[in-house]
């Protein structure tokens, strides 16, 4: 099952509607993932600041610790922004010194995401829940990546929900199987020296995905290699800080709609999914063909 949802928003004029209109499409995807869900939202960039969304369990935890070791250790500022177990990180010192930091002195806290664009919410429990405790109606954007996870093969945890980032403003979410991940990823640790953080397969594509960038690929054709890399079912709906982009394996088991209008483009598992978005009526729907890449860019 699992539900995806996105939305490019090609009208900056909606940018401050991007959350109440993706908080509607993502709770209509309850039925196909009530377990968790998540959110990769583009919005408010940064010129010469990162953004490294981290989670914690302890609802308690002091997000300040971060900011105080940042300035100790690596002689940089920082600043927290608390929203819910998540914390945005702000500051100018380059960005892998304070994953290793964290992975060091904080061992608890999961990492996020790492970029200038993305931030990256996600948590267990049922969708509906899971907007109102990040206030993902309210958020403003460009555009937004989203998941509701029915967890059939693992446990239902923070750290095995979507969307998985691997790279600087790179997100994916997925909907199906991968049969070939564990190989890839042994490939990916051995030959391009990338760290995994938990067994999903989503993580996987995601950091073969984000390697593929590295190598000066743009989304679309970093997408097209995945025909070629990856066996099993499934949709990807992968982003990056100025695109969006949908991916269907070769069978197109998994169900997918995609609408776009002169505003925006939308995709659903469903179009229930899209049913109540301003002007769907007279968008253009298609469900995306097997095998191809539809990708949009705001250059």
């Amino acid at each position: 099952m699992c539900g995806i949802v996105g939305l490019f928003l090609k009208n900056d004029r909606l940018n401050e509607q991007l959350g109440a209109m993706f908080a509607r499409m993502l709770g209509e995807m309850t039925e196909r993932g009530p377990d968790s869900a998540g959110i990769a939202v583009y919005r408010d960039p940064t010129q010469d600041e990162w953004k490294i969304t981290l989670q914690s369990r302890d609802p308690d935890f002091d997000w300040t610790a971060i900011c105080r070791a940042i300035e100790e250790r690596c002689h940089g500022k920082a600043k927290a922004k608390v929203n819910d177990s998540h914390c945005v990180i702000l500051t100018g010192t380059e960005p892998d010194t304070v994953v290793e930091l964290v992975e060091s002195e904080f061992p608890d806290l999961q990492i996020m995401s790492v970029g200038q664009m993305i931030e990256i919410y996600k948590e267990t429990g049922l969708p509906d829940d899971v907007i109102s405790r990040f206030g993902i109606q309210d958020m403003k954007g460009s555009h937004a990546v989203g998941h509701t996870r029915m967890a059939t093969e693992s446990a239902v945890t923070t750290a095995g929900s979507h969307p998985f980032s691997t790279g600087r403003d790179v997100c994916l979410v997925h909907n199906g199987s991968l049969s070939n991940h564990n190989r890839l990823r042994d490939r990916l640790e051995r030959r391009a020296g990338m760290n995994f953080r938990t067994e999903n397969d989503t993580e996987v594509a995601a950091a073969y995905i984000a390697h593929r960038l590295q190598s000066n690929r743009t989304l679309h054709a970093a997408l097209e290699d995945c025909v070629d890399e990856l066996d099993g079912f499934y949709t990807f709906v992968a982003g990056t800080a100025d695109g969006f982009a949908v991916l269907r394996d070769p069978f197109a088991c998994k169900p997918a709609v995609l609408a776009e209008t002169d505003d925006y483009v939308a995709f659903g598992s469903e179009y229930r999914a899209l049913a109540s978005l301003p002007g769907v009526s007279n968008a253009a729907v298609w469900e995306p063909k097997p095998a191809i890449v539809y990708s949009w860019s705001a250059n």
